[in-house]
């Protein structure tokens, strides 16, 4: 590219950067100050939801100054419930089974979609080729357990007589599945990203492109209801710095996966890249994060995890008015 283009590039990038800050600066004049400047965002393995990881920085520039990571078991979202943990990102069908549970959380917002995959030996080519065998899963009632049921009964198998599940408390579902041990497993970030470093296996589903479930987040922002309800401003700009930071996974995902490793989140650099170049992280503004929570509730009522209806679930545990405004305030 000629100095001058990249130059015009720069300059034009730098002026609109500038603008938005500026815009930004205003809206938080407008806001007021914050209630507490205290945050606790939740950690696990899963390296998907990078933009509460990396956010820590636009934490700070939000006026935060206490910014805690704690860590929490792989798909299980009720310490936001427990006053342990103020803000957390993981999978919708998740929440909506902490929600039906009468665990207290309030879904803020979608952050992404795409990042489970199925992985299925050379015989599968389809989710209905999961007929008769085996799918690993960390345990029964997980989230690979809950997500690969729905998909089977989505194209008309039942998934209680036609899987073979596999549980192993020891050892991780991949695992089972490099050593031949299962015929599939469900993976995510950064497992799709190993595998196919390793020419393991093949994808035989993935959320990213397979419909219906490419339509919907399978990624969002909760929060713990005491807090939202008390400090609504830090609310605001801690959804704000979120999604600020998914968007710096989209448009630059080379600096976000240095991010990651910086901050000791992961130690592969080629997979966090991997994955975050493979995530549509700029989905946040166009999906409806209300869909997402019918969808799931819808399918999980149908193959029976949960009883309560979607409209219960929605009016008792989301809050999309800091999600509505910012779409206004951060516009592409």
């Amino acid at each position: 590219m000629p100095i001058m283009q990249t130059r015009r590039r720069f300059l034009t990038t730098a002026t609109l950067a500038a603008a938005g800050l500026t815009r930004i600066q205003r809206v938080m004049a407008e806001e007021g100050p914050l209630e507490t400047t205290t945050i606790r965002i939740g950690k696990n393995p899963a390296i998907c939801v990078a933009p509460q990881y990396i956010a820590g920085e636009l934490l700070r520039a939000e006026g935060f100054k206490d910014i805690r990571y704690v860590e929490r078991p792989a798909g299980v979202p009720e310490p936001s419930a427990r006053d342990k943990i103020d803000f957390d990102t993981n999978y919708a069908s998740n929440f909506v089974a902490a929600l039906d549970a009468g665990e207290p959380i309030t879904v803020l917002a979608g952050v992404h979609i795409g990042c489970f995959e199925l992985f299925g030996e050379d015989g599968i080519r389809s989710i209905a080729d999961l007929k008769g065998k085996s799918v690993g899963v960390q345990a029964l009632g997980s989230t690979g357990n809950l997500l690969v049921t729905m998909m089977a009964a989505h194209v008309g198998l039942d998934p209680a007589k036609d899987i073979q599940w596999v549980t192993d408390p020891s050892v991780k579902p991949i695992e089972l599945f490099v050593q031949g041990k299962i015929d599939a497993f469900l993976g995510f970030p950064p497992e799709p990203q190993d595998l196919r470093a390793r020419h393991i296996g093949k994808v035989v589903f993935s959320s990213a492109v397979d419909r219906p479930w490419s339509q919907y987040f399978c990624c969002m922002v909760g929060g713990n209801p005491q807090y939202v309800r008390s400090y609504p401003v830090a609310t605001k700009r801690a959804l704000r710095a979120i999604l600020k930071a998914a968007d710096l996974c989209a448009g630059d995902p080379a600096r976000a996966a240095q991010r990651l490793v910086d901050g000791g989140f992961t130690r592969r650099y080629d997979h966090a890249y991997q994955a975050l170049s493979d995530l549509p992280y700029d989905r946040w503004r166009e999906y409806d994060p209300e869909d997402t929570i019918r969808f799931y509730a819808l399918r999980m009522h149908d193959v029976g995890f949960i009883k309560s209806s979607p409209n219960r679930i929605i009016a008792d545990g989301t809050d999309w008015r800091f999600l509505n405004e910012l779409k206004h305030e951060l516009k592409a």
